[in-house]
């Protein structure tokens, strides 16, 4: 039985179908090698999408022969631009109940033990702290009856450090859980949300050449960093200004193949900036993001604008990717990074938000759902509506270290009293953020 349809083929549908329990969907049941006892067993795969999350492909192998079996979920969603690393204090032992999406291709760390589960060693798997727990004391308690016949004494060390690892689960102690995925598609539950988790850091990288070729999406043999400062194909600045380049891509909701358009555009009293759009013809779904087209800027910038109204939804905003949004009265704060760089209006992120927070949330349906969190998330959602109608004021704070955000001044280019624009020292916690502190740009050429 093939995974892919004929109706698929013929009609460019996805291959990866919605949770349907009244449909009469079949798993795809292939033969195959037991790898306990070197005789035929079957595995079955199921191509499906979770609501709010992504594709997965759940499989499963049974032997009929020697009882074993298997089971095991992978991401079948497409890598993300941007690698993601989540740090967690763990407090108490409601935290050890957080969920918990790991990639296989995540690196679990507990710097306060030492102790690291590297990259590609575990499946992926959807679970709670708790169970990341329990599943590494599973792992290292199931070779120690080997170890004890051969090396007691290491043995005994590796005992020692079970113990440990248990131990966590008590919580007399704080210590700290560090996931890092280069892939970008690790996720740690924020309880709390849609407000900000103070025990939850939440940044996002660039991948190294290492991590690239790790993922499979660079050839081992290419060693050279990418360089991104002139145009490759020697096209002049200006003439890019004037048309829009269309490259090819794949759709991030269907996978389907799709074109990019991006253009280079002037804003006014701003600066210049890169627009991106794709538009996928086989499932409908449109995305844009925005990237500065200047340096970064040798201040912050920090806009503070106070909606009273409607007409303040038409405004022109650009978030660039390095911004914070922050709504006071609604103690919310969206990290940078959590939405991509927008050139949008104040009810264009408006909206934005709310669908990120709730609309998306992958933990506000099905089982990782409680009702708590879903009136809390549906509450929060009806006041970003209020503010948008103006019927609720609200300060909308964008905190840009790089000082590459902007917001209309429709009193331009006299002041705007319901605007303030502050400029601000970046902190070495900023610049370390943006990549500014190790980054040499006078007196780097070396001394004859």
């Amino acid at each position: 039985m093939s995974l892919i349809s004929e109706e698929d083929v013929r009609g460019g549908g996805s291959v990866f179908r919605d949770i349907n329990a009244d449909e009469d969907w079949q798993p795809t049941e292939i033969e195959s090698l037991c790898m306990n006892c070197y005789q035929n067993g079957t595995t079955r795969m199921l191509l499906t999408k979770i609501p709010f999350f992504k594709e997965i492909i759940v499989s499963s192998f049974s032997c009929a022969n020697c009882g074993w079996s298997n089971t095991e979920i992978q991401s079948a969603g497409r890598i993300q631009d941007q690698g993601v690393c989540y740090s967690l204090k763990v407090k108490t032992k409601q935290d050890l109940n957080r969920e918990v999406v790991k990639a296989d291709s995540a690196t679990a760390k507990i710097p306060e033990l030492d102790f690291e589960i590297p990259a590609f060693t575990q499946k992926g798997s959807l679970s709670t702290i708790e169970g990341l727990l329990d599943r590494a004391v599973a792992g290292l308690e199931q070779d120690q009856p080997g170890r004890r016949a051969a090396d007691p004494e290491v043995a005994d060390r590796i005992e020692e450090f079970i113990q440990k690892l248990k131990k966590l689960k008590e919580v007399e102690e704080e210590f700290t859980l560090v996931i890092e995925d280069p892939s970008g598609n690790s996720f740690v539950e924020n309880p709390v949300a849609p407000q900000r988790d103070e025990a939850l850091t939440v940044t996002r990288f660039k991948r190294t050449v290492q991590q690239d070729k790790q993922l499979g999406i660079r050839p081992d043999d290419d060693d050279e960093e990418d360089d991104l400062s002139e145009d490759p194909a020697g096209n002049d600045l200006e003439t890019m200004r004037q048309e829009v380049l269309v490259f090819p891509t794949n759709c991030p909701e269907c996978n389907a193949p799709a074109s990019t358009n991006m253009k280079l555009v002037r804003i006014p009293h701003f600066k210049e900036v890169v627009i991106m759009a794709t538009n996928c013809d086989s499932c409908g779904h449109r995305t844009n993001e925005v990237k500065s087209g200047g340096a970064t800027e040798e201040l912050g910038t920090r806009i503070t604008l106070h909606v009273t109204g409607p007409s303040d939804m038409t405004r022109d905003l650009l978030k660039s990717e390095t911004c914070s949004v922050l709504i006071p009265e609604l103690d919310f704060e969206l990290g940078m990074a959590a939405l991509c760089g927008k050139f949008t209006t104040v009810e264009g992120l408006l909206k934005d938000i709310k669908d990120l927070t709730v609309s998306k949330n992958p933990f506000v349906c099905g089982d990782s759902s409680t009702p708590d969190r879903v009136e809390k998330l549906s509450e929060f959602g009806k006041k970003i509506d209020r503010i948008i109608a103006g019927e609720l004021d609200a300060h909308l704070v964008l905190d840009d270290p790089a000082g590459n955000s902007f917001v209309q001044n429709v009193y331009a280019p006299d002041p705007d009293p319901e605007m303030t624009v502050e400029k601000y020292t970046r902190s070495f916690e900023q610049n370390e953020e943006l990549g500014l502190n190790d980054m040499k740009t006078e007196n780097y050429q070396e001394e004859n």
